[in-house]
């Protein structure tokens, strides 16, 4: 929502607490979200078949029917008999001073949710655990371990909740950490290791940098890979998820770690030219050509090969955007 005065000309500081206040907007946009679903979302316009895994509510429904439609796999999605679906409800004003409430719903069933169940279902490429409930991302952590397939850890905006063994149990062993650069910094703090160490946990750590692209760190060294450079920032919520996505498809299709994050970046920067998380659409020889421009024939055409059996990329987009 959208409120066109200033939060703070309706703020008194001698009565902040008891504050009471109501605030008429003159815009509401209501847009799809949530990680797993705007990751799953992006490779599943790549060609992919991804399964999302977490907890909805009744509510779910159309947006059930909206990824569907889009190539996501929603059979293992848990629905909730009591509670909403998470949602994030975010106010701004004249100023882009922001008052934001998170409801997480649904979202706090998600331990329930028992993954050796979809893994047992047939051969699985990788599993991405992310920000959800934290007991939920312990335990799909360690059925991964015990079952077997190779698992991506992106504790994200639960890292600043989590303890350090918390932190420890849920990523030791992944083959691929995602972070950012402030997140990297306080997971070796409250892990209290080097990233050497942390090396020794994870085989891969992919830590964005916005605007300055992406840092591989394995345990044979460092490589940078450089953003797609793009004219302006419409909307950039939903970049990280994007680029997940993108790497995600990547690796599983073979890429190497510096070609799927090339991927990776130029998907974000289709992402970020658009509001919302799940606006943008890929058509297969656009692509391919932003891809030569940004990052080189050779690059390009290694995509393009890791692609090719993704017949599903070239559908057309849906007439109900």
């Amino acid at each position: 929502m959208r409120f066109p005065g200033r939060f703070a000309d309706q703020l008194i500081a001698e009565a902040l607490d008891r504050v009471s206040l109501s605030f008429l907007v003159d815009d509401l946009i209501i847009r799809r979200g949530g990680v797993a679903a705007n990751i799953a979302y992006g490779m599943a316009l790549l060609g992919q078949r991804p399964v999302l895994v977490g907890a909805a509510g009744p509510d779910f429904t159309d947006y059930r029917s909206w990824l569907q439609r889009h190539g996501v796999d929603c059979g293992f999605v848990l629905i909730s008999d009591t509670a909403h679906t998470a949602r994030f409800v975010c106010t701004t004003d004249s100023d882009n001073c922001q008052i934001a409430t998170f409801y997480p719903g649904a979202m706090t069933q998600a331990a329930t949710i028992d993954l050796a169940t979809v893994i047992g279902t047939g051969p699985v490429d990788l599993v991405l655990v992310g920000p959800d409930n934290p007991a939920a991302m312990l335990r799909h952590a360690d059925t991964c371990r015990r079952m077997g397939p190779p698992f991506a850890a992106d504790p994200s905006q639960q890292l600043a909740h989590m303890s350090g063994s918390d932190i420890a149990a849920f990523i030791t062993g992944a083959r691929y950490l995602f972070t950012n650069e402030y997140e990297y910094e306080l997971l070796l703090s409250k892990l209290a290791v080097s990233g050497a160490v942390l090396l020794d946990m994870v085989d891969t750590v992919v830590c964005t940098l916005a605007a300055d692209g992406v840092r591989l760190r394995t345990r044979h060294g460092l490589t940078q890979v450089p953003a797609v450079p793009v004219s302006s920032v419409v909307d950039p919520t939903g970049g990280g998820d994007a680029f997940r996505a993108g790497f995600l498809t990547g690796v599983t299709r073979g890429l190497r770690l510096e070609l799927a994050a090339a991927l990776g970046c130029q998907l974000a920067a289709y992402a970020i030219a658009e509001h919302g998380t799940q606006e943008y659409l890929v058509a297969p020889e656009r692509l391919i050509a932003d891809l030569t421009t940004h990052y080189g024939a050779v690059t390009a055409a290694a995509v393009r090969s890791a692609l090719a059996p993704q017949a599903d990329m070239a559908r057309p987009a849906p007439l109900d955007r």
